[in-house]
């Protein structure tokens, strides 16, 4: 059998396939027993989820754990008050989608719980397959499974900074036998290039390779590493050509983003059902326009009817030629999770590179120039404190479209503003193509990594600033931004009450928010969102919320932008909730005497803390600490969308 070659492939150790409908665990009547008197939790929010670097092969030695790569959705299940909600890795709720994952976790006896996962679809070999997935999607979605493979919070609290083996064990024990829709993933631990060996004869995806001890980090640190049998990533449909044969297609015309840029990839003629076609001519009908998507070669696409790019699809393919064009690709369907925005070129890194002890690649140069004159501060401790910051900085400010200040010279000499690149930073430092108003794209800046947050300090940089979006998906926020910035002349204590005014008024209309000192003069008062609302309806809204909160006391408030009228006032800057702007980051360094950070605290912090520049990058080992400690547990996170005014 399948299950049984592979698991003679992975030399005799104990591996209960994903694919099984065992999942151990203890008994539901000692799990009852334990919290028989506890009370139940609301579903825990959405968490930014850690995404696995791609390597040209697996990591060796024990320090690393082996799981099957599925081929499906990623999704987190949030457990709670007898209820369950299933988010996409971008925040998206798709509950409905997945009626009966969401079902049977809410009958998990747990008081909550938020599972981090794949939704998959098995075919008769026991290998996920995500055609059927898909077609699963459109009309049987009770054959769909939901392999859990990490825990990230259980009862209240959050075991992100647990071992991974913990958290595994912990996953293991809530977990019911024989579970109709909800699977344990197993691992083992070392021996992982034969369990890839074994993979690939098999026809599966790959294998995902994960630090057995290291902690759970919501972006793509390095901790998690994916070697794939096949070569396949996502592409954007730009455009398709005419068979001579139907009024359908020949082929599909793709696009990837390469530095920045959407760029001709090849075309996908194969892989299509006739049913499949059929529905992707109904899709593209709505985005067809006459200008060319990308530029290619005439005869490559000669007759071809241009897209909007919007449609992301799933390729398979042989390899990628010098020209950056596909060989032998082969459509597996529709990406309905994934927007075109955050579809980029996916290049494997040398393991040897990556999964060597955590030192950065990223070469410092000039380390002992000052960059904080004032207090003597350097090059060299500016990096120091973003590289001991990273994980706590990488879930807020990992791939969402960055603003840089760069000050090349130091704080005290020329400082600018950058969020374009045409390639200067190199492999470490990103880009997304972003629409401009004319039409056109430009490439703006992100990092997932600890290494781009380095290359970017290597560049000069010490404030980061971010979208209220993330490159998923630009055009949704997640978030709210009311930034109080005091006038000349009033204390902080202005700024603290104006704060509480603030939270106060939010938690009337339903919003739950979270306080952050900026390193700078004021206090952001932050509403996490689902991405749901669009960013004219997001800016509209704090609009009016600014206006209304500066009409109804306007001896302390004031909306207007002219500096002339904030006069004694706090002015509520409602402008970064809107597409563009930006807002600077949790635990990034401000530009200002001393070094100091943006920091988030607590509501009960707010009532005693004494300057909104409290904290500065001496503060680094604190801060790391203050991020994994309970008081700052599900701090920036909520399940809720923006209110009707």
């Amino acid at each position: 059998m399948f299950f049984g070659a592979v698991e003679r492939v992975c030399t005799g150790a104990s591996l209960w396939w994903m694919a099984s409908r065992a999942a151990a665990g203890r008994s539901k009547a000692s799990r009852t027993a334990a919290r028989a008197s506890a009370s139940e939790l609301a579903p825990p929010p959405f968490r930014q989820v850690q995404l696995a670097l791609l390597v040209d092969s697996v990591p060796a030695g024990d320090r690393w754990l082996h799981e099957m790569k599925y081929d499906g959705y990623r999704l987190e299940v949030a457990v709670g008050g007898s209820t369950a909600r299933a988010y996409t890795r971008s925040g998206l709720d798709w509950s409905d989608k997945f009626a009966d994952i969401v079902k049977e976790a809410a009958t998990l006896d747990v008081r909550s719980a938020l599972l981090d996962g794949e939704a998959v679809v098995m075919d008769e070999h026991g290998r996920s397959n995500f055609q059927k997935l898909q077609n699963a999607l459109k009309g049987a979605p009770a054959s769909i499974d939901f392999v859990a493979f990490d825990l990230l919070e259980l009862d209240g609290e959050d075991l992100t900074g647990l071992p991974l083996t913990e958290r595994k064990a912990k996953l293991r024990a809530i977990l019911p036998e024989g579970g109709s829709r909800i699977r344990y993933s197993d691992h083992i631990v070392g021996n992982g290039e034969s369990l890839l060996h074994g993979f690939c004869d098999a026809g599966l995806e790959g294998v995902i390779s994960k630090k057995a001890d290291a902690r759970y980090v919501g972006s793509r640190s390095g901790g998690w590493l994916k070697t794939k049998c096949i070569k396949r990533q996502e592409f954007v449909v730009v455009g398709w050509t005419p068979s001579d044969k139907s009024r359908a297609f020949r082929s599909l015309i793709l696009g990837v983003h390469d530095g920045g840029v959407l760029r001709y990839a090849g075309k996908v003629g194969t892989g299509f059902g006739m049913d499949e076609i059929m529905r992707l001519m109904e899709r593209m009908k709505p985005l067809a326009q006459e200008a060319p998507t990308v530029q290619a070669p005439r005869a490559e696409v000669r007759g071809a009817h241009w897209l909007k790019p919007v449609l992301v699809a799933e390729i398979a393919y042989a390899e990628m030629t010098n020209e950056g064009t596909l060989r032998h690709p082969s459509y597996l369907g529709l990406r309905e999770d994934k927007k075109a925005e955050a579809v980029v070129l996916e290049k494997e890194s040398p393991v040897a590179e990556i999964a060597a002890p955590a030192v950065s690649k990223v070469k410092v140069s000039n380390p002992e120039r000052v960059i904080f004159p004032e207090s003597s501060i350097t090059k060299g401790q500016l990096a120091d404190y973003y590289a001991a910051v990273a994980p706590a900085m990488l879930p807020w400010v990992g791939s969402r479209p960055i603003s840089l200040v760069r000050c090349p010279q130091g704080r005290a000499k020329k400082c600018f503003f950058q969020k374009h690149d045409a390639g200067s930073f190199g492999d470490t430092v990103k880009h997304v193509g972003i629409l401009e108003k004319d039409g056109h794209e430009e490439p703006y800046l992100f990092v997932d990594t600890a290494d781009g947050l380095l290359t970017c300090v290597q560049m000069g940089t010490i404030e980061f600033h971010g979208w209220g979006a993330r490159i998923e998906d630009v055009e949704k926020a997640d978030r709210l931004v009311f930034d109080l910035d005091p006038d000349e002349g009033l204390d902080f204590e202005a700024v603290r009450k104006a704060a509480f005014h603030f939270r106060d008024i939010l938690k009337q209309i339903g919003l739950e928010t979270f306080p952050m000192v900026t390193g700078g003069k004021g206090v952001h008062v932050i509403a996490p969102l689902v991405p749901r609302a669009e960013w004219p309806e997001v800016k509209d809204f704090a609009h009016r919320l600014a206006r209304a909160v500066a009409q109804s006391d306007p001896n302390n408030f004031t909306a207007a932008l002219p500096k002339a009228q904030r006069k004694g006032r706090i002015f509520v800057d409602y402008l970064r909730n809107q597409r563009g702007a930006t807002a600077v980051m949790p635990y990034a360094v401000r530009a200002r005497p001393e070094a100091p950070v943006a920091a988030p605290i607590t509501w009960k912090e707010m009532e005693i803390i004494d300057a909104p520049n409290h904290y500065h990058i001496g503060d680094a080992a604190e801060l790391v600490k203050r991020a994994g400690s309970k008081a700052l547990a599900g701090w920036g996170r909520a399940n809720q969308m923006l209110p009707d005014l």
